[in-house]
């Protein structure tokens, strides 16, 4: 009997989606969990799994199409598909597995345009993971690979030297909300900086006992995002948004944490971030990090944020105006650590600082309020025992 695939719900408020790649193709043996399909949606990247082992006899999609949920997407007649112990001494032509990267390899492979038979699988049956992926492009010579991604942009003639794509809808998502928010907003940013000094040697002092205790590693997020919660209790317009003619002011504070994918720039959420400790917070954001590399992020895990981080100093920025993440009124930007002659008691010193941002929603936060809060998160971080106590 044909078991029907379909378009499994996709989220609160999200009735539609992409279809990105597709992972299998009619007539091919597939077993259960296998991921048949990716669905673009406006917020997050799903795969779909196929639900039992067996023979796809029909796909009724491809690349490019628009699917609402519930759709029906393939059809597949259920089989008894033999185990790794079944085949592992069979010839490779007989064995009813496919080997073809994983989901989340293929999309490195196509990315870096990579060729398959330059790598060697470590999956069952030498299926190629993502770490082998991630393996072949840490070998690879740097000016070889600049060289060939020019050769392949540059091409040999004038038709060659353009490539058009299809934009997905999670990076138009992205480009419309950013724009509402310029659009809609009266943004605002002020600026400050932060004398690291005091958390990098606290940082270095504790790292090692804080990973094996918590076995996660001591970044400064969790600093960064203790110090903001702090400030919201003080300045809580910048914790709030406004709905049409009212204000709605929270007593909870779900944080933001801008990551950057292949595929654009998600938002996952780390929640009630002012009741957990940093050590808490760092485990969580750590693992919503992995999700969003891996594309494995939920929609649940990206809703309901009340204010977000941004940091572009760990790609190099030294300072920048975030936009604001709608409908929110605040978001923090961080940026790199540089070493910079300070003035400090009467002497010039070299000290570890970072220039800060905030930019604000002026309908709703005013000048004072959003210099003050970036204020107290300043004084946080060069004072991080007022983090302890709560001051």
């Amino acid at each position: 009997m044909a078991i029907e695939i379909r378009v499994p719900a996709l989220g609160e408020s999200v009735t539609e989606a992409i279809v990105g790649q597709c992972y299998k193709k009619d007539g091919e043996i597939v077993k259960a969990g296998e991921s048949l399909i990716e669905l673009e949606t406006e917020k997050v990247s799903i795969d779909v799994p196929v639900p039992v082992a067996g023979k796809l006899t029909k796909i009724f999609i491809k690349e490019g199409d628009v699917v609402t949920v519930d759709s029906l997407l393939a059809l597949v007649i259920e089989e008894a598909v033999g185990n790794a112990s079944d085949t592992a001494d069979s010839p490779l032509e007989e064995r009813p597995i496919i080997m073809h990267p994983a989901p989340s390899a293929a999309k490195l492979i196509a990315e870096n345009n990579l060729n398959t038979r330059q790598m060697r699988g470590s999956g069952k049956r030498g299926q190629i993971l993502k770490e082998d992926v991630l393996e072949t492009l840490s070998k690879e010579n740097s000016s070889n690979s600049k060289a060939s991604l020019n050769e392949s942009i540059l091409g040999t003639s004038e038709s060659d030297r353009e490539t058009r794509v299809r934009m997905t809808r999670l990076r138009q998502t992205i480009a419309s909300r950013l724009k509402d928010a310029q659009n809609t907003a009266a943004m605002l940013t002020t600026f400050n900086e932060v004398d690291m000094f005091t958390i990098i040697k606290l940082r270095n002092r504790y790292r090692d006992l804080f990973e094996k205790k918590h076995g996660v590693k001591l970044g400064f997020m969790g600093f960064f995002t203790k110090a903001v919660c702090q400030a919201l209790k003080e300045i809580p317009a910048l914790n709030a948004e406004i709905d049409g003619t009212e204000i709605i002011y929270r007593k909870y504070a779900h944080i933001g944490v801008a990551v950057a994918t292949t595929k654009g720039l998600v938002v996952p959420v780390v929640r009630d971030a002012d009741r957990i400790s940093i050590a808490d917070i760092e485990k969580e954001i750590n693992r919503l990090s992995r999700l969003a590399r891996d594309g494995k992020l939920s929609i649940a895990d990206m809703q309901d944020g009340t204010f977000t981080i941004t940091n572009g100093g760990i790609y190099g920025s030294l300072m920048s105006t975030p936009i604001l993440n709608a409908p929110q009124s605040g978001i923090l930007g961080m940026h790199a650590i540089k070493e910079r002659p300070m003035a400090l008691d009467g002497q010039i010193i070299i000290r570890p600082m970072m220039y800060l941002a905030v930019s604000y929603d002026h309908r709703l936060v005013d000048g004072q309020e959003a210099v003050t809060f970036l204020v107290r998160v300043k004084e946080n971080l060069e004072d991080p025992e007022r983090l302890i106590l709560n001051l």
